[in-house]
């Protein structure tokens, strides 16, 4: 079965919009996701999530630290998003939404919560808070930061893989 989950805010999208979204859709579904150790993350590189924006990353390490999950980050190349099943799901609620006045919070969740895409309906939270852009780490955070990463020799920027920290 298909779970879906869509996550609306009223500031910016930022990489702290994004793993909060995360963390709100594993809080949601913590009891079904007790048996997974890896988390794939397939993403369209926005410069939000890109593998690149460290604030994304150093958020991800901190996820992977408090959930012990294994994050793989695996990215589509430009201009690919027609391979990537969120951009079809957007399409389809954009479509949905074709001849509605999206006027108010309130209507804009109400249509969210009844699109129904491949069969599933989708648990529609709204992200409240404001999210600042441009959140970036200090040179000394990134050599850290990179640490943590195992990023592939190949395709350096388009997979990586976070390891939870392990403790002894």
């Amino acid at each position: 079965m298909v779970s879906l989950s869509c996550f609306l805010g009223d500031s910016h999208k930022t990489s702290d919009f994004m793993v909060d979204g995360l963390e709100a859709w594993s809080a949601q579904r913590q009891s079904s996701l007790s048996p997974i150790r890896t988390l794939v993350i397939n993403s369209a590189n926005g410069p939000e999530c890109s593998g690149r924006r460290t604030q994304y990353l150093q958020r991800l390490v901190e996820f992977a630290g408090k959930t012990g999950l294994i994050i793989r980050l695996v990215y589509y190349p430009p201009y690919h998003s027609k391979y990537n099943a969120i951009e079809r799901f957007w399409a389809g609620l954009e479509k949905s939404w074709n001849g509605y006045l999206l006027d108010s919070e309130e209507t804009v969740l109400k249509r969210a919560g009844n699109f129904i895409w491949k069969g599933a309906q989708a648990t529609v939270t709204m992200m409240a808070g404001a999210y600042e852009k441009g959140v970036k780490l200090a040179t000394d955070q990134i050599r850290k930061l990179e640490a943590r990463l195992q990023r592939s020799t190949a395709l350096k920027w388009w997979d990586i893989t976070i390891l939870p920290k392990r403790v002894f």
